[in-house]
């Protein structure tokens, strides 16, 4: 197993880039102290088992951007630890064939007036499969909570299959949690649209699927790499 410790110092920034490439088991541990801010984005592009986690110090704010290209298993979990602490999670994953991608998600809320914010979209095609869990967990006195938790999931064939599972665990009273999650298919209405107009119904498709995904990828901060990404995830839909 591959391990990767991270510190950011106390009101520092930083952005961390992440990309599993070659089949690998992986352990990365961050820490942020108070008044940091780290942006991470992670790529997939190859069976990759990663267990990322998180500790968050006071004032201090955590941006993951995550995208699965291929079959991969993503655990992620933040300790939201100091006042006013905040986490951010954008994921989704891309399963054709028959590959299996898994994502897990777990925030802890141990002390009041922090926030977090999980949105992770997964499209399945083929016989692949797409598995989600969460758990947005408030700790008993971590009053003023703010915590939200998607997933939303699109299988573009009968014999694809997307599992979705968030949860919330709350033992304080003032909180504002929220959690959802939908498993649907390609909006036919829209399709039916989109070729009244001209397109093909490949063409719709995946006009479709790349608005379905274009705001997780597009929320990369680092110009190059978006572009990058953009083109992988146009290439990886062309062959769902």
């Amino acid at each position: 197993t591959r391990k990767l410790s991270v510190e950011v110092a106390e009101g520092a920034e930083g952005r961390l880039v992440l990309l599993h490439a070659a089949p690998v088991e992986a352990e990365i541990r961050l820490a942020l102290a108070e008044g940091a801010r780290l942006s991470v984005t992670e790529i997939f592009t190859a069976e990759a088992f990663v267990s990322l986690s998180v500790a968050e110090a006071a004032h201090s704010s955590c941006s993951l951007t995550m995208v699965q290209l291929a079959s991969a298993d993503l655990s992620f979990s933040a300790a939201l630890d100091g006042r006013e602490a905040g986490c951010d999670l954008r994921g989704v994953f891309l399963a054709s064939g028959k590959e299996h991608c898994r994502v897990f998600v777990r925030i802890g809320h141990n002390v009041p007036d922090c926030r977090s914010d999980s949105l992770v979209k997964g499209i399945a095609g083929g016989e692949a499969k797409g598995e989600f869990r969460g758990l947005v967990y408030v700790a008993p006195d971590a009053q003023r909570t703010d915590a939200r938790q998607q997933s939303r999931n699109i299988q573009l064939s009968r014999t694809a299959r997307i599992t979705t599972r968030p949860q919330l665990e709350i033992y304080a009273d003032d909180v504002k949690c929220t959690h959802g999650a939908t498993v649907g298919q390609m909006d036919a209405d829209a399709i039916f649209y989109m070729r009244q107009r001209g397109l093909s119904e490949a063409q719709a498709r995946a006009l479709q699927i790349e608005g379905f995904v274009g705001d997780i990828v597009r929320r990369c901060d680092i110009e190059p790499l978006r572009e990058a990404l953009t083109e992988a995830v146009a290439a990886k839909l062309e062959r769902m």
